[in-house]
């Protein structure tokens, strides 16, 4: 029996399984050319900026100039997260080309997106829970 026809029989184990391979190969390349030390950095700047704002929020002149510096920081965070993006686009666009003309016969044949969608967050939040990604 070849992949292909394991694929079709079982189509809603097969998806899971490659959500969670396509999962892990995201995440793996987010842990290793993403600056974490640099977005734990941004991310406890931004904790501190918006308890400030809470003290603040009366004060529309001191909420500009947090607010300002909340997006200061805007650019590096999504250089940090395109450097993923740039990396993984092509495969997963190939992964996605390739599993819809395989579910396309299956069961799964208008739903296998969603499968793959809720599938792979549950296994994302897990991961980066792991590697403290976040």
């Amino acid at each position: 029996m070849d992949i292909i026809a394991l694929i079709k029989l079982y189509p809603q184990v097969s998806i899971v399984i490659f959500s969670l391979l396509a999962t892990m190969f995201v995440t793996a390349i987010n842990y290793f050319i993403t600056d974490r030390e640099l977005m734990r950095g941004i991310k406890e700047k931004q904790k501190k900026l918006r308890e400030e704002m809470k003290l603040y929020k009366n004060d529309p002149q001191k909420m500009m100039e947090l607010n300002k510096q909340m997006m200061a920081d805007f650019p590096h965070q999504m250089k940090q997260s395109l450097k993923t993006s740039v990396i993984t686009i092509v495969p997963m666009l190939l992964l996605f080309n390739w599993l819809k003309g395989i579910y396309l016969d299956t069961s799964l044949a208008t739903s296998w997106i969603w499968w793959y969608i809720v599938a792979s967050l549950v296994f994302s939040m897990g991961l980066r829970k792991i590697l403290k990604l976040d």
